[in-house]
């Protein structure tokens, strides 16, 4: 016998008992279906969690102040970083990107009758958009002549736009934060609500020179941090290497003493939050994954049930030249046959099920959404383990199917 003599021998079998076989099947469609629904929202949450650092900027690590310490004694938190360590950053760190300041701020904006308090208010430099990787929409960015005089302009996100001018043109209006007038001279591009539900476009961005001088009145050269981009994720670890070398030489650390500064990868923390949201995803599947095994056990157990009652057909077969490699091959297709037909069923109605589910997600959520993800090789791996179960579950039956005496078959009622 061919393999596609086998094959419909197979179909044929099967067909006998339509009931029989779609109660096994439904066995290995929920098995495959849950793993399938564990596995594709598991990579959503993945999926959600990089997206969310893509948003936060192109390879970003930040700088923090840290605590000074003297004579060993820790002196609290001071702010130690300075616009010029961010300029030396940009100048003397090869792997770098780009840097800019940052000196936070906050307030309410006045244009008109309309007022609004934004969420986050920065003073910044040009390199800014460079390492959030954020477009602007309509008009231009504030430039270096601009931070270095302190002029009294601004980039507003949309949420603030729309709050304050609902349709008007705001390029070139004029806005007053703390009764000081700024002209607006852009409008960022929409980035959406991060994962936590925040508004990312509620922001003003200004010269920190700006900031510091205009809103702060100080003449101090400190900032609150230091955002850097890598020029690349492979070169995240040596651009935070040529930063700590470099901060520790500015600011004069002694060896053995703690920095007072802070430098945090968001691709570390991207990646540990990557590897907890794979290891729920895995024990998630894992647990589903039981009940594949229950479904090949139903398999087993339906195989055995078939070879006793066909025991008089396969002693037929045998009288009429058919060797035991035949039998066992012609079981092992049925057995295979039941639990592929089961693994792509299964498969469809798990990537319907994390479908319902992420979208009944996104439903009751107000921040970013999640997003569906059906995964190709999630489908290929669903074939191959069902048709893997049907191997092993089925081998058993076949071989005992294939050791039959022809006689005592014949002879069997």
């Amino acid at each position: 016998m061919n393999l596609l003599l086998t094959f419909r021998v197979a179909v044929r079998a099967l067909a006998k008992n339509k009931m029989r076989a779609g109660l096994t099947v439904l066995g290995v469609v929920i098995g495959i279906a849950a793993v399938t629904t564990m596995v594709s929202i598991g990579q959503s949450a993945s999926g959600l969690v990089q997206g969310q650092f893509e948003l936060l900027g192109t390879n970003v690590i930040l700088v923090f102040p840290g605590s000074q310490h003297r004579g060993g004694v820790q002196q609290g938190l001071s702010m130690t970083l300075t616009a010029e360590d961010s300029d030396a950053i940009n100048e003397e760190c090869p792997s770098v990107l780009a840097a800019s300041p940052l000196v936070g701020a906050g307030g309410q904006i006045i244009y008109g009758n309309s007022n609004w308090s934004p969420k986050e208010m920065h003073g910044v430099d040009p390199n800014y958009l460079t390492v959030r990787n954020w477009q602007l929409k309509h008009g231009g960015f504030f430039t270096d002549r601009d931070v270095s005089s302190a002029s009294k302009v601004c980039v507003l996100g949309r949420t603030v736009v729309k709050r304050l001018f609902q349709t008007a043109n705001p390029l070139g209006e004029t806005i007053r934060i703390r009764n000081i007038p700024f002209v607006v001279v852009g409008v960022l591009a929409e980035k959406g609500a991060n994962m936590v539900g925040d508004d990312q476009d509620d922001i003003v961005l200004l010269p920190f020179t700006t900031v510091r001088k205009r809103l702060y009145g100080s003449n101090f050269k400190d900032v609150h941090a230091i955002f850097v981009s890598a020029r690349s994720v492979k070169l995240m670890s040596a651009a935070e290497s040529e930063i700590n070398q470099l901060l520790y030489e500015r600011h004069r650390i002694p060896p053995g003493e703690p920095p007072d500064f802070n430098v945090q990868n968001t691709t570390e923390i991207a990646n540990v939050l990557g590897v907890i949201t794979g290891t729920l995803t895995m024990m998630l599947a894992s647990i589903a994954g039981i009940s594949l095994l229950v479904g090949g056990v139903g398999i087993m157990n339906i195989m055995l049930v078939s070879v006793t009652e066909r025991t008089r057909e396969i002693g037929i077969r045998m009288a009429v030249g058919a060797r035991g490699r035949d039998i066992l091959r012609q079981f092992l297709v049925e057995a295979v046959l039941l639990s592929c037909i089961g693994g792509v069923i299964g498969f469809g109605l798990g990537v319907s099920a994390s479908a319902g589910v992420t979208t009944l997600i996104n439903s009751f959520t107000s921040g970013t959404k999640w997003p569906i993800i059906v995964s190709f090789e999630a489908a290929v791996v669903a074939i191959l383990f069902s048709a893997s179960v049907g191997i092993f579950f089925g081998y058993y039956p076949a071989r005992q199917a294939s050791r039959l005496d022809p006689i005592d078959a014949l002879r069997y009622e």
